[in-house]
């Protein structure tokens, strides 16, 4: 569910920003020797289990066993909790990969992919009133909210049929407004969005979904992102955090149980649906839930490969920052050491380590 997540960046005065302030203070994340984390979490199906997390005591239990306190904060407005946790106000932040490339890391905050919890399969998605086929859309205005997941989607969808940016306008639209303006006016007839609008648009008159993000599995990945010298100083708190996702990822996999359920009902319930609702939701959601799994995505070539049209597309669109002159202004660190861009300035890590140590059961 993503009604509360504005998932459009903030664009290159933000990073400048952020870049300045990150380097010019001293922040809580980047304390060393700490018992108290805070960790910032969004209302969307593959992030709800960090609400439940809190609320059922699991996380306490973890925090407990490594002697640390771990608070989780619900922020309703996405792109704002990933503010906070750049300027240092939070140790943690669950974000989209994209938002951790051309948010935190390129404003200059060396940033970890701790867990890789979901990604996105059929949750996004484009539209069409007029046309059968995506290349229908040529000629088209495409109400979206630009420079973020959608216009990603849009641009890899585009691309998969002979299409360009240039073949389409672009009409930056909020994503509170996406379902009003395509089923009430007649002059929006194509949009990209996200669930559960793009369940609502696709109900329209008319309407036909011509490409979603099942199309290109994987590229669209809900993480959990985590400051890296606070990981590095703290590995407590790794630890911590992935033994209670794993914990809950537990549950969600016996929906029969009475715990199971139990905590699929507490989930859907904080979502603003019922149970029903959030299990369709969790159909277009590609959960890893065993640490093995979720370890294997993050250490397969197929996640560098993304990272790599992940970035391409955030330097074409002016999102690594005013200074960056290439793509590879941004160094990205994988599992087994393979970098992207510039090795020198590596800002995003993608980890593996400790997800291997939950499926090792050495946590």
């Amino acid at each position: 569910m993503r009604t509360l997540l504005k998932r459009a960046l903030f664009g290159v005065a933000f990073t400048a920003t952020v870049a300045a302030t990150a380097f010019a203070v001293s922040s809580p994340a980047a304390a060393a020797g700490k018992k108290d984390f805070r960790v910032a979490w969004s209302i969307y199906a593959g992030w709800m289990p960090w609400g439940y997390a809190a609320d059922s005591g699991i996380m306490k239990k973890w925090a407990d066993k490594y002697g640390i306190k771990v608070e989780i904060v619900q922020i309703n407005d996405y792109v704002e909790s990933i503010n906070q946790y750049t300027a240092g106000a939070f140790d943690g932040c669950v974000m989209t990969n994209m938002d951790a490339l051309t948010i935190p890391a390129a404003g200059g905050v060396d940033s970890t992919a701790l867990i890789s919890g979901d990604y996105s399969n059929g949750n996004d998605g484009i539209v069409l009133k007029t046309g059968k086929t995506l290349k229908d859309i040529k000629g088209q205005k495409v109400n979206l909210v630009e420079l973020s997941v959608s216009h990603y989607l849009l641009a890899r969808g585009l691309d998969s049929v002979g299409l360009r940016e240039k073949d389409v306008k672009v009409v930056n639209t909020a994503d509170a407004d996406i379902v009003s303006a395509f089923t009430s006016s007649p002059d929006v007839t194509a949009t990209v969005t996200w669930n559960p609008q793009l369940s609502e648009v696709a109900k329209a008159q008319g309407a036909t979904m011509v490409f979603d993000s099942s199309k290109v599995p994987g590229e669209i990945i809900d993480l959990m992102v985590v400051n890296s010298a606070t990981m590095k100083d703290n590995p407590a708190l790794a630890k911590a955090l992935v033994g209670a996702w794993y914990e809950v990822m537990g549950l969600m996999t016996r929906p029969d149980t009475p715990e199971g359920k139990a905590a699929l009902e507490a989930m859907a319930k904080a979502s603003g649906t019922d149970l029903a609702g959030y299990k369709q939701q969790l159909v277009t959601t590609k959960m890893f839930y065993t640490p093995t799994e979720a370890a294997a995505f993050a250490s397969g070539g197929d996640l560098i490969k993304t990272m790599d049209l992940v970035r391409t597309f955030s330097f074409d669109h002016g999102l690594l920052g005013e200074g960056a002159r290439s793509r590879d202004a941004v160094g990205i660190v994988f599992p087994g050491g393979t970098v992207l861009g510039d090795a020198k300035n590596v800002k995003l890590r993608f980890d593996a380590a400790v997800m291997k140590q939950a499926a090792d059961g050495t946590l």
